[in-house]
């Protein structure tokens, strides 16, 4: 899916999966993957321990005004999420 146009994928967008469940906020592009905001982060205890996660851009099914939908459920996204100081394997 890496022939989408992702240009349209702007800061402060909703992320929400294929069944509608909000998953984050774009923080921006970051090449093929979307940054989601610290405030966004499942790690978040209290406002401790928040972490910047990235999705793959291609989860991206359609941008809609301003939300990013996924082809993913938002749990199965979640499944994908990286953070920002986990090494690829």
């Amino acid at each position: 899916m890496s022939d989408h146009d992702h240009s349209n994928i702007k800061e402060d967008m909703n992320i929400v999966g294929a069944d509608g469940v909000h998953l984050g906020t774009v923080d921006h592009l970051d090449g093929e993957r979307i940054k989601m905001t610290k405030t966004d982060s499942p790690s978040t205890q209290g406002g401790k321990g928040a972490k910047h996660h990235y999705i793959p851009a291609g989860l991206v099914a359609s941008v809609d005004g301003d939300t990013v939908r996924l082809s993913a459920t938002a749990a199965n996204a979640y499944d994908l999420f990286e953070t920002a100081d986990k090494t690829r394997g």
